[in-house]
């Protein structure tokens, strides 16, 4: 099949990117306007407590509307002036970095949203190095101006020193905190003076020009003439705007604003729009896969089970990657080597869903998933010889032996951990030789394990008993025919086997690993599994 015009129009006009940030910056509040100014939602659900009856539209988790965070990625659809936008709201704490890490592999491009008078945080960092990894553009959204913040360059000075990527910035607050007035916008040469409304989606702005008089009677003498020394500064000091550097991940295009009052987002989203491309092209083991090839491919990024528990059902998410996927069209499922069709393909808005007759790449879909995908795996034309690099599994820090309570409930135990294991939050352990009546569960945070128990109580209905274990470090045994009964191993080092049967090693130390390689010559370790 030949890619038409009206194709290729459709894949130009998507946009996929992630947004990343430190817990409490303001990410899904950022999130949540966006949703506002493209129509998607009427209302913003502000991310509090569970004593406030509203919550964020992207955190639909029961446990995410309780606690006021967000433990599991979301994904949201929704068309602005022309561009079909997806968005992938990711959890900003540590404790799921990884469901971050992989979701990251699904985007375009990623806003980073960092907190005026926090400046850089340490899982901003973390996140930020997986980006300039896959070479992935970068935006910068300084949010929480309403609030009382730091002096805007030395915003700028850290993002460049912490994070080694130059920046630019593309608008100028005007004050912080009770005298936060709006911002300079440096390409348009106005100024955007906001009013407070409520948060409602329609901001009385003011723009007029720097040499407005009105402008000096708003803002006030002070305000008015450290914003004319500001952008004096910034245009006879500062650097060229680069887009080919911002493409590149070498520069990011710095915003200030207030996402919780609706300062500077509009602007921030249609130049966003407008300084992003459309999809990529992705690395595939034979090669580069480019969107608009008239022929489907796709990779999973995520499974997610229970998200709907009427029905019991497992949704496979999807990055397209190249050209158009039709309702009950044949794919190669190719981990798996036989054809399919894609049940019951949706777009999301978070835990809401659409059942869709097309989408094309750049989209976001969800396939229901009877148990045969893994993360990383791809689908294609029938037609393509295509598959896509795969997702690192990261090797998790936290291990606790888990138990059923009531040894009548083993069946949805089993289902249980079996189904949340497959999503890639936790991985799970047994014995080697055993089966799941006993499992060794491994997380990359601790928060990881109270989802899981809240989600095993309350999704499966199984009450488990947990004990958490003494080990820090896991290694994959990569050797196909290594004899496990004639390893020297120190006396605190346990052997297991994961969901796939591959041989691993749990180590209390760094020091019982060392001990493994040094007394077992021929025996080949990997940080990560394949």
């Amino acid at each position: 099949m030949a890619l038409t015009p009206a194709m290729q129009n459709e894949i130009n006009r998507r946009r996929t990117f992630a947004i990343i940030s430190h817990p409490d910056a303001g990410k899904t509040t950022l999130t949540e306007k966006f949703l506002l100014y493209g129509g998607a939602i009427t209302l913003a659900g502000a991310v509090k407590g569970k004593k406030n009856s509203r919550h964020a539209v992207s955190d639909w988790m029961e446990i995410e509307k309780q606690r006021g965070i967000s433990v599991t990625s979301s994904v949201m659809q929704f068309q602005y002036e022309g561009f079909c936008i997806n968005i992938l709201d990711t959890p900003g704490h540590q404790d799921f970095s990884e469901d971050t890490y992989r979701t990251l592999m699904a985007a375009d491009s990623a806003v980073m949203v960092i907190d005026a008078s926090k400046g850089v945080e340490a899982q901003t960092r973390k996140l930020f190095k997986v980006c300039v990894m896959r070479h992935i553009p970068i935006f910068t959204f300084i949010n929480k101006m309403d609030r009382e913040a730091r002096n805007p360059y030395d915003l700028l000075d850290e993002i460049e020193y912490e994070l080694g990527i130059k920046t630019y910035p593309m608008n100028w607050p005007i004050g912080c905190g009770r005298d936060f007035k709006g911002v300079y916008d440096r390409e348009k040469k106005e100024i955007l003076a906001f009013t407070l409304n409520g948060g409602q989606r329609e901001v009385e702005a003011t723009e007029a020009s720097l040499d407005d008089a009105s402008m000096q009677e708003r803002l006030g003498e002070e305000l008015y003439q450290t914003l004319r020394d500001d952008v004096e500064l910034l245009d006879g000091a500062g650097s060229e705007f680069d887009l080919e550097q911002v493409q590149k991940g070498q520069l990011s295009p710095v915003f200030f604003g207030s996402a919780l009052t609706n300062f500077g987002v509009e602007p921030f989203l249609e130049s966003f729009l407008q300084l992003t491309s459309s999809p990529l092209p992705r690395q595939a083991e034979d090669g580069v896969v480019d969107p608009f090839d008239p022929g489907f491919s796709a990779f999973v990024f995520k499974i997610q089970a229970n998200m709907n528990k009427a029905h019991r059902d497992r949704i496979a998410f999807m990055r397209i990657c190249s050209g158009r996927f039709e309702k009950g069209m044949e794919v190669l499922h190719v981990q798996g080597g036989r054809k399919m069709k894609l049940s019951q393909p949706q777009q999301m808005m978070a835990q809401s869903r659409e059942i869709i007759e097309e989408a094309y790449a750049g989209d976001i879909i969800g396939v229901f998933d009877p148990g045969i995908f893994s993360i990383g795996d791809t689908v294609c034309s029938p037609g393509m010889k295509v598959k896509f690099e795969g997702i690192p599994t990261f090797a998790p820090e936290f291990f606790c032996r888990v138990q059923q309570k009531d040894t009548m409930k083993r069946k949805q135990f089993v289902k249980g951990i079996a189904q949340i294991a497959q999503e890639g939050a936790i991985q799970i352990f047994h014995d080697v030789g055993s089966g799941l009546e006993e499992v060794i569960v491994g997380v990359v945070g601790t928060l990881q394990f109270d989802v899981f128990k809240y989600r095993m109580e309350n999704e499966y209905n199984v009450e488990i008993r947990m004990e958490n274990l003494p080990y820090q470090y896991i290694r994959w045994i990569d050797n196909a025919d290594i004899d496990l009964k004639k390893l020297n191993l120190t006396s605190d080092t346990k052997k297991v086997q994961d969901m796939k049967d591959r041989y691993l090693l749990l180590f209390a130390n760094e020091w019982s690993i060392r001990w493994a390689q040094e007394h077992n010559p021929t025996l080949e370790l990997a940080e990560f599994s394949r």
